[in-house]
């Protein structure tokens, strides 16, 4: 799951029905119709943390309260359903932590829950995240009947020594094991990669991504190693590749992947025809989403405003508040000055950009809003424009952060 910000002050949180009635009152928005809606499920443990994540992840220790976790997701989930009456889900999206840490019988519960109180399309995206090293044929069999149509596995690198300096719990071997067996159980499935790793080269690069490729994965996620906050390689920064190296590497994966009959779509996201992501196109083309679990983000539209949520972080603290009746830790509306930030900073992410018509269908607000932002963007060569589309071109994919603060009020 890509992580969404929260921006601007938190507010008290409201109970859930009070919310609903506030946000269906007249606002400073207009929006003709609401976008597409998806769910976020979130499962905060994996075995250990990597050194380089800033996801709201937490060790494993000891046996996991499954079950009370699994309470307090429905919980959750009852305690949203007033502010999405009447939608349907058109993607489901599980991720963490590690997901597949979770017993069969407890996603099967889950799902189960989910489709008991949410209408879904019939043909909705289910995905669910794994890791090499919780891979079982038998579990991940399950997994696929109980509904998840499409699996995302971390593989991150097929190099051992690359694999052991991110702190993967799983080795190369691991690694080709989890991609045969989701290739023999899944008709779809992800692969992530990462690169401009620790003292890799672009040969080491290029062989990870070849080994990735012979298995002909429907969908590629190909992402740039970066020093997060709070993160411990943010405290202690290991040697990486000089900028040279990591723009000669990213060149080498647009080619190969080309090659391949891939079609780069997103910032980070290479897909086969007929297999792009469709819930991440969700949140790339800012529709709605609903964020249950600990830590999760929610952002929700209703006709004159758009609300944003978070839950409490800590799995402990998130199952508590479940339990007392309501588990959102801040919740804000985006302003109008924020809106077109909020837009923009997803939509640039689509590398054949967007429909300007768009933008009022998710904001609410003409695209004359951002115009000062768009000339300045297209006069730097950074943006492409017409009456039909606009896109960041090579030159703003490059400095795509550069791109995005010419949009902030």
């Amino acid at each position: 799951m890509i992580p969404i910000k929260v921006a601007g002050s938190p507010a008290e949180p409201r109970s859930p029905a009070t919310s609903a009635l506030h946000y269906l009152q007249p606002g400073a928005l207009n929006l003709a119709a609401l976008p597409p809606l998806s769910l976020y499920i979130h499962w905060p443990w994996c075995v250990r943390k990597c050194p380089y994540c800033d996801f709201n992840s937490h060790e494993a220790k000891g046996e996991l309260p499954e079950r009370e976790y699994l309470d307090a997701l429905r919980l959750d989930l009852e305690q949203a359903l007033p502010l999405i009456w009447g939608r349907k889900i058109h993607t489901v999206f599980i991720g963490g932590g590690t997901p597949s840490l979770m017993s069969a019988a407890a996603l099967d519960r889950l799902l189960s829950d989910v489709r008991t109180l949410l209408p879904l399309e019939l043909d909705a995206e289910i995905t669910m995240e794994a890791n090499p090293g919780t891979f079982e044929v038998g579990k991940f069999r399950a997994f696929r009947d109980s509904g998840v149509n499409r699996l995302s596995i971390g593989i991150q690198s097929f190099n051992g020594a690359h694999l052991k300096a991110l702190g993967r719990i799983h080795d190369e071997r691991e690694a080709l094991r989890a991609v045969e067996i989701a290739q023999s159980t899944f008709e779809n499935f992800n692969l992530d990669l990462m690169y401009a790793l620790p003292s890799q080269t672009l040969e080491e690069a290029r062989r990870d991504l070849a080994t990735a490729l012979s298995f002909a994965p429907p969908h590629l996620s190909l992402y740039h190693l970066t020093m997060e906050p709070n993160t411990v390689f943010a405290k202690y920064p290991p040697p990486l590749p000089d900028d040279d190296t990591s723009a000669d590497i990213q060149d080498m994966i647009l080619e190969a992947t080309g090659a391949a009959g891939y079609e780069h779509y997103e910032v980070s996201a290479y897909a086969r025809p007929g297999h792009k992501a469709r819930h991440n196109l969700n949140y790339w083309t800012f529709g709605d989403y609903l964020g249950i679990g600990a830590g999760a983000h929610s952002k929700i539209s209703f006709p004159h405003r758009v609300l944003r949520q978070a839950r409490f972080k800590q799995p402990g603290s998130f199952i508590e508040a479940a339990r007392r009746g309501n588990p959102v830790q801040e919740e804000h509306e985006i302003t109008r000055d924020e809106m077109g930030f909020e837009f923009m900073l997803n939509a640039l992410r689509l590398t054949g950009g967007f429909d300007p018509n768009l933008f009022a269908e998710r904001t609410g607000m003409s695209i004359t809003a951002i115009e000062k932002a768009l000339d300045q963007a297209e006069a730097k060569g950074l943006l492409y424009r017409d009456f039909k589309v606009i896109r960041p071109t090579e030159l703003g994919q490059r400095f795509l952060n550069d791109l995005h603060e010419m949009f902030l009020a």
